[in-house]
């Protein structure tokens, strides 16, 4: 089968040919109507796994799938032939990835029904972002506050985020690198700050003198630049971050919650993703579609950085 992956660690991303995989014992075949493609493919293919599963190569990229079932091994109960699905897998050994016309995902893993409201080619975009700013929601209660600032605002796990605090009744600030007013305001944003035209602790401070109830920072990698973005939350309130950079004993010296945040995927969650789709508040921002000889350039696209919108890919 066609697929996109490295042959080695660190390599360069390709168009291969691959075996079609052969589903195992609790196990299901999926053909995949679109891959979605996030920062997580290529980091997994440089090696950010490998201390702690092993690695096979040539390794095929992506973790995001949406197709229709094609069969399964023994042992399995939730799906039947023919049903559409959506799902976030990563393999052991890493390698069975979703850049191909075919996936093997384990039913006890993290794939469900995929909404019934949106084309497939939609909802292979949204299982990662989604289920991280889902995640986020859960694990800091921000339902329960009235302000959220969000830094990288505009990125896939962000504007997912942005929707889903929305339509919970948060003031949504949303920090950005480019102009993106009108775009983050369709998705729910009071107000977006564009970081490199206005200086964002002034924006902050002049909405919120005595700072924000809640930040998700999904851009800081250094604990000094989080640092700085945290002295923008009350004291009492909520500070999360994606990138391990919160100093979670500095900032409750302030009696603020620090929290850094890692998604952990599930059946449940992503089931929870679909049902928030289908019921209206939450939209999957699809930027392009990509056919999967393409596959490569678009990786090196999204390395680059600045994409506002999700990549899928089209095997």
């Amino acid at each position: 089968m066609r697929a996109v992956g490295v042959r080695e660690r660190n390599g360069r991303p390709e168009v291969l040919q691959a075996r079609q995989p052969e589903p195992g014992e609790g196990e299901v075949l999926v053909r995949v109507v679109a891959a979605g493609l996030n920062p997580l493919d290529w980091k997994i293919a440089e090696g950010m796994l490998e201390d702690l599963v092993p690695y096979d190569f040539p390794l095929v990229m992506g973790v995001d799938f949406a197709g229709v079932v094609e069969g399964g091994g023994p042992e399995t109960y939730r799906f039947t032939s023919g049903e559409q699905v959506f799902g976030h897998v990563v393999s052991e050994p890493v390698g069975r990835g979703t850049y191909a016309e075919y996936v093997v995902v384990n039913e006890a893993g993290s794939i469900a029904r995929a909404p019934a409201s949106i084309p497939l080619t939609a909802a292979a975009g949204a299982p990662t972002a989604g289920m991280a700013a889902l995640g986020i929601m859960d694990s800091a209660a921000l339902r329960s506050y009235e302000s959220l600032l969000i830094i990288g605002a505009a990125g896939g796990v962000g504007t997912f985020l942005t929707q889903l605090a929305a339509a919970r009744g948060l003031r949504v600030v949303a920090a950005t690198h480019g102009h993106d007013q009108p775009r983050m305001a369709a998705f729910g944003a009071a107000l977006t700050v564009d970081v490199r035209q206005r200086d964002l602790a002034d924006a902050v401070r002049e909405e919120y003198p005595r700072g924000v109830d809640a930040l998700v920072d999904l851009g800081s990698a250094s604990p000094e630049e989080f640092a700085r973005h945290a002295a923008l939350v009350r004291d009492g309130g909520v500070a999360v971050s994606t990138l391990d950079a919160a100093s979670v004993e500095a900032l409750y010296g302030r009696g603020i919650e620090g929290i850094n945040y890692h998604i952990s995927a599930s059946a449940e969650l992503l089931e929870r993703l679909g049902e928030e789709i289908d019921s209206g508040p939450l939209t999957v921002p699809i930027e392009t579609e990509v056919p999967l000889d393409q596959a490569p350039g678009a990786v090196a696209r999204n390395r680059a950085g600045g994409a506002r919108g999700k990549t899928v890919l089209l095997p």
